[in-house]
């Protein structure tokens, strides 16, 4: 079980706040966080259900946390280690989380692997989110695997999708001329792009599209 006490702030108060492992009893908040982090366009078909979030917490505790800030679940990130390979990395969400069910949880990967973040609206200026991607190295870190690695939505690529590709949008991101509400949080936490996936997520925003993103591990050395 995986717990860290801390503290966020808000504005210039701090505030108690707890990262843990997520329970069945914490289901209601989960899936609450879900319909206010990602409300239409996004698919509501999407969303947790309670089947997932069980399978979450018996296959892969240690990837299945959760943020509390004064005693209330605010936010949530889930995980689950895949083999991945780098020679093929091309892959839709729904292949490589079996749809947010996580039954191909690999205990003998090499990847830590994010199915999803999400933090309620009214707490986004807390800091929470890279709060919970930082847990999420320390348990890549622990495990000893290769690397954490996921698709990046990019919900700001329809405002310019007649005039950018994916490929050059997520380009201008990494310049700075753009900022995206997730690419350049990933990018603020420490993850790198790997490569822009088509078909990724069905994601009207994003047009489809998905920046896989990486940390690895520093403690994983390879030999040229």
């Amino acid at each position: 079980m995986f717990r860290k006490e801390l503290y966020v702030f808000k504005e210039e108060k701090p505030v108690r706040a707890v990262i843990r492992t997520y329970e069945p009893k914490d289901f209601p908040s989960l899936i609450k966080i879900q319909e206010e982090s990602f409300p239409p366009p996004f698919p509501s078909e999407l969303w947790w259900n309670t089947e997932q979030l069980t399978n979450h917490v018996e296959r892969f505790p240690e990837g299945a946390l959760c943020m509390e800030v004064d005693g209330e679940i605010v936010a949530s990130m889930t995980g689950l280690i895949v083999n991945f390979d780098e020679d093929d990395p091309d892959h839709s969400w729904e292949d490589i989380t079996d749809n947010g069910y996580i039954t191909n949880h690999d205990p003998n990967g090499n990847t830590l692997y994010v199915v999803d973040i999400g933090v309620r609206p009214a707490f986004r200026k807390y800091g929470l989110g890279k709060w919970l991607m930082q847990s999420m190295y320390e348990v890549v870190v622990h495990l000893g695997l290769e690397r954490l690695l996921g698709g990046g939505r990019m919900p700001g690529y329809h405002k310019v999708a007649d005039q950018l590709t994916a490929h050059q949008y997520l380009e201008e991101v990494l310049k700075g001329d753009l900022k995206d509400p997730v690419i350049t949080f990933l990018l603020r936490c420490g993850r790198t792009p790997v490569r822009v996936v088509e078909n990724y997520l069905d994601d009207e925003e994003s047009r489809n599209y998905g920046a896989l993103m990486e940390w690895k591990n520093p403690n994983i050395f390879k030999r040229c």
